[in-house]
C-alpha cells in the first residue's frame, strides 16, 4: 500500500490577499480619521458602519444630500509619477463640491481603495490626502473599504471612489428655481485641471513626449507634473456662509462637460447662460494644453474647466458684496456672464480668439 501524496494547504495570503496588511493599514490610518472629527461624528474606524448625529451638528429639519465620485485617470498620473499624497484631496473635492451646489454642508465621507496588492506605504499616503480633503471641507472621514484583489489590477495600480453625505435645512436647498433673467454669473478660479480631462492630458503627454519631471515650458519655476497633479480646489468653506445667507441663486460645479454642459444643469427652462471667455485670463496651463493639442475652443469648453472651477448665479445688486466676501475667503472671483431669456443652454464667446461655443442642454440630455 502506497502513501497518498499530501494535499497542499491553501491560504488567503498565498492567493495574494494579506489580512494582516489590511489590519495594519486600518491601525495606521485611524489617527488620520480621528483628526477629521467634527460635531456629529467621532470619526472612529473599525465598526461595521459609522454613526452621525444630525442633532449634534445643529440641524433641526434637515434634508440629506448624498453623492459619490472618483478621480478618473488622474489616478494613473499619480501612480506613474509617485504622486500619491494629494490624490485623496481630489477624491473628496469631487464629492463635496457637488454637495455645496445643492446648498448642502458636507458632513461625512467614506472612501473605497481597491488594488491588486496592498502596499501600506502608498495606501497611507492616499488616505492621508483623503483626511486632509475632509478637513478642508469640514466633513468627517467616518469609514471606508480597502479591497485587495489580485488579478484585477496591474502591479502598483489602484483605484479610488468616494461617497459623501451632507445636509441642508428644509427650504434652503439650491434647486435652480431662484435663477432669473438678469442674474450675473460669477466664476471662481480653479486650481488647475482639477479631475476631468486626464485621458486627453495623458494622451497628449504620450504623443508629444512631454518630460513631466522637468520645468513646464510656461513656468520655469515649477515642474510640469506639479502643475498637472495639482489637487482640485475645495470651495465648501468659502461658499457655505453665502449659501446659508440666501445670497446665491444657483451654483454649478465645473466638472466633466465643462462650462457648456454644467452651467445649464442649474437653469430652469426658458433661461440661457451667456459667458464671455474674455472676462478672465486663460490660465497658462490651459493655454498650453490647447496649443499642444490644437484643441478647438468648443472642445476646450466641453472638456476642461478653462480656469473656472465653480460658477455662481447671483442677483446683480449682490455682485459687489459677494465678490468682496469670497475674495476675503481666499477665492479669485471673475464676473463672467449673465442669464438671459432663451433656450436652456450655454454659449461661451469671446476671448483672445472667437470661441462661439454653444450647447443646447435640453437637446443633449433630454432627448
Amino acid at each position: 500500500m502506497t502513501d497518498e501524496p499530501k494535499q497542499q494547504s491553501y491560504s488567503y495570503e498565498q492567493a495574494g490577499v494579506s489580512i494582516a496588511a489590511g489590519n495594519a493599514l486600518v491601525k495606521a490610518i485611524a489617527p488620520l480619521a480621528r483628526a477629521t472629527a467634527r460635531p456629529g461624528a467621532d470619526a472612529e474606524l473599525g465598526g461595521f458602519g459609522g454613526f452621525f448625529d444630525l442633532k449634534a451638528a445643529g440641524y433641526k429639519d434637515p434634508l440629506l444630500v448624498a453623492g459619490n465620485d472618483g478621480v478618473g485617470t488622474k489616478v494613473k498620473l499619480a501612480i506613474d509619477h509617485d504622486r500619491h499624497d494629494a490624490i485623496g484631496i481630489d477624491l473628496v473635492a469631487m464629492c463635496v463640491n457637488d454637495l455645496i451646489v445643492q446648498g448642502a454642508e458636507p458632513l461625512l465621507f467614506l472612501d473605497y481603495f481597491a488594488t491588486g496588492k496592498l502596499e501600506n506605504g502608498i495606501a497611507e499616503r492616499v488616505v492621508a490626502g483623503i483626511a486632509e480633503g475632509c478637513k478642508l471641507a469640514g466633513c468627517a472621514l467616518i469609514g471606508g473599504e480597502t479591497a485587495e484583489m489580485p488579478g484585477m489590477y496591474a502591479p502598483g495600480d489602484y483605484d479610488l471612489a468616494g461617497f459623501c453625505v451632507g445636509a441642508v435645512e428644509r427650504g434652503e436647498q439650491l434647486t435652480g428655481d431662484r435663477v432669473a433673467a438678469g442674474d450675473v454669473l460669477l466664476g471662481l478660479a480653479s486650481s488647475g485641471v482639477h479631475s476631468n480631462g486626464y485621458s486627453l492630458v495623458r494622451r497628449l503627454a504620450a504623443d508629444k513626449g512631454w518630460k513631466l519631471d522637468r520645468p513646464a515650458l510656461f513656468d520655469n519655476e515649477r515642474l510640469l507634473i506639479d502643475h498637472l497633479i495639482e489637487p482640485t480646489r475645495i470651495y465648501v468653506k468659502s461658499l457655505l456662509p453665502s449659501v446659508r445667507a440666501g445670497k446665491i441663486h444657483a451654483l454649478a460645479h465645473i466638472t466633466g462637460g465643462g462650462l457648456l454642459e454644467n452651467v445649464p444643469r442649474v437653469l430652469p427652462k426658458g433661461l440661457h447662460a451667456r459667458i464671455d471667455a474674455g472676462a478672465w485670463e486663460q490660465p497658462r496651463l490651459m493655454a498650453f494644453l490647447q496649443a499642444q493639442g490644437n484643441i478647438e475652443p468648443a472642445e476646450m469648453a466641453r472638456t476642461f474647466n478653462c480656469g473656472i472651477g465653480m460658477v455662481l448665479a447671483v442677483a446683480a445688486d449682490a455682485v459687489a458684496g459677494l465678490t468682496a466676501e469670497l475674495t476675503a475667503a481666499g477665492e479669485t472671483v471673475h464676473v463672467i456672464g449673465a442669464i438671459e431669456p432663451g433656450e436652456r443652454g450655454c454659449t461661451v464667446q469671446g476671448g483672445a480668439e472667437d470661441w462661439s461655443a454653444r450647447a443646447n442642454w435640453e437637446a443633449i440630455h433630454l432627448a
